[in-house]
Parts: C-alpha cells; structure tokens; sequence
C-alpha cells in the first residue's frame, strides 16, 4: 500500500446482515461497507488497485474464533457489453470534449480583469479519453463500463490476533477494463478502548477500587470476562492489600495467535479508597487491634516542642507565594520571623 498515507484511511465497521449501505458513497470502490464504513484506494493508473479498511473491534473479538461478515461495494466490470460501453462491439470512439486527453482546460474569471485556468477531468467521458454515442451506450452500465456491486466478505478473526495485523482477500478490490489483474482488500485490525480491560501484551490489565475495611479484612468481587465468564475475585486470608499494588491471576489473560491454549495473565491493580473521618470509638477499637509505631523518632521535650495541626493544601497556592516572596525580595522589604522569648 505504498502511496496510501495513513492518514487518509477511512474507517469501517463490523455489520450484521442484511448490512446497511450509505448512499453517500457507493460509487465503485469508494462506496460504503456500512454507514461508517468507507474505503481507500490505490494509483488509479497502476495495474493494480488495493483496498484498504480500518476495521475498529472490540477486545473480545480478538478473544473469539469466530468469522465477522463486511458489506462492501465493489466496482465489476458490465456482463452485458465486456466493459465496452456500448451495445455494439466498436462503438466507441475518441471523446469530441477532450480529443481523447482525458481532461479538459477551464477558463474561469475570478476577478475584474482576472481569470484563472484549469485543468479539469473530462465530464464527458470521465477521463478515459473515450466515449459512447448515447444512442449506443449498454443499457447494463449506461455507457460507463463498470457496475456496481455489493459484496459480503466473511472475515476470521483468529484468536490471539493483536492491534494493527492484516487480513487480505486476494483480487477482491475493484475491477476496471484498463487493469488486468484486480487489486486486494485488506482488513487492517484496530483495537477499541474497552470500558474494563487494558490489552498489555498478552496480558490484561484492569482496575479495582477497594474499601479500606476490604483492604484490612478481605474481599471478594466478580468480574465479568472478555468471553462472557463470571471470575469471583478472592483475597487470600490475612493478606493486606496496599494502595496500588497489582495481583494477577494465571491464565486469564489475552491467547497467543496460533497457540489460543497458551494465555497472559489477568492483572488487577489495586486502588485503596481511604474514609474521610472516623469516630472516637472507631478510632479507640482500631488503635486496640492494630500494632504500635515501631519507627524510630528524635527525642525531644514535651515542653518545648510545638503543635503544629495538618490543612489540605491548595497547590494553586503555591505560585501566588513564590510571587509574593520575589516582590519582598525586589521591594527591599523584610519577612517577618517567629520570635522566641
């Protein structure tokens, strides 16, 4: 697909069938696979023509075996004339609007005394250079040479298949009498946002808010899997879960492409949701059962020491104080300190 900047793929969608078709685009190999689902195409003047899809998919698709169908609009050429164009074999001929060129040159005025030229495609006969008498054109293509047709192309989404891979049908892409071999379509993967899951590799990564009270004393949660299965979540007993900390679970992770057995790890990261007060009793009942600092302090004198009380900070204050502080400073002026008697 050189020539094809990523940036101009369109994107496609998985449909069901009966698939529904944009009117928007259904002109050959431009047309519609769904009503978000446009294509790309190659140098028209190749022999060859490829067709390039993004396919956005769910995670769990990447986790099944099952085949996906796409709708597409293929351009074919005409049963009835063999891509003549005419309903007799030879009546084509060269385009009177262009002289056989292909395009044609426009004169336009854009201003007072001002006109620009341009180079133009042929309305006429469509940039081939040749044209049918209307009196001769195919009834099947109405002198255009090509039809349009609608396609269903089943697509196996194997198991452990990853963000980005290709799935090509052969000579599936647009036909045209000026090119001998048909070009490919190719079903280029993406992997959707999951509302749960993150794909890490071969392993999947979720996140699970906890209390502290399940944090101290255990939990228990379900977890619904990619392929529908319900997991209950345990803690092993007496274990601590810290803030942040990831646990995993073996083989319930994504599948290996071409070995499905063969599965990553379920990683669940750890997110302790703290209380924002707590009672005198609490606070009594909690200081009998949880053990005593064993930290090491610096000794000083209760008499002379100073009680300081924690506030929540405002990080947007910061900057006012450091602005405050070079004023002081450019001012001339001194701070004010703490004096002890």
């Amino acid at each position: 697909m050189t020539g094809m900047a990523r940036k101009d793929w369109k994107k496609a969608e998985w449909v069901e069938l009966p698939p529904k078709i944009s009117s928007a685009n259904s002109s050959g190999v431009a047309g519609a696979l769904s009503e978000e689902c446009l294509v790309v195409v190659g140098n028209k003047s190749g022999e060859e023509r490829m067709l390039a899809m993004l396919c956005p998919s769910h995670l769990k698709i990447f986790t099944w075996a099952r085949p996906k169908k796409l709708s597409l609009n293929k351009q074919v050429i005409c049963p009835k004339c063999s891509g003549s164009g005419s309903k007799k074999a030879g009546k084509s001929s060269v385009c009177g609007e262009c002289r056989g060129q292909g395009v044609k040159l426009v004169v336009r005025q854009i201003g007072p005394g001002m006109v620009q030229q341009m180079q133009t495609t042929c309305p006429n006969c469509r940039g081939e250079g040749t044209a049918v008498d209307p009196k001769d054109r195919c009834g099947g293509c109405s002198g255009n040479r090509v039809q349009t047709e609608k396609k269903i192309l089943e697509v196996h989404v194997e198991k452990g298949m990853k963000h980005g891979e290709k799935i090509t049908f052969n000579r599936e892409g647009d036909q045209h009498p000026d090119i001998k071999i048909p070009g490919d379509v190719i079903i280029v993967l993406q992997e959707k946002k999951h509302d749960v899951f993150e794909h890490n590799g071969q392993d999947l990564l979720m996140q699970k808010t906890i209390t502290l009270k399940e944090a101290l004393c255990g939990f228990s949660f379900p977890v619904q899997h990619l392929d529908g299965r319900i997991l209950l979540v345990k803690s092993s007993p007496g274990e601590i879960i810290k803030p942040g900390c990831i646990k995993s679970i073996p083989n319930e992770g994504m599948p290996k492409h071409r070995n499905p057995f063969d599965k990553g790890y379920l990683l669940i990261k750890f997110e302790v949701e703290m209380p924002e007060t707590l009672s005198d009793t609490a606070l009594q009942t909690i200081a009998k059962v949880l053990p005593s600092p064993t930290r090491k302090e610096p000794a000083y004198d209760p008499n002379e020491a100073e009680e300081c009380f924690l506030h929540n900070y405002a990080s947007s204050s910061a900057p006012q104080r450091e602005q405050e502080g070079s004023d002081e400073e450019e001012s001339g002026g001194q701070r004010a300190q703490c004096v002890h008697q």
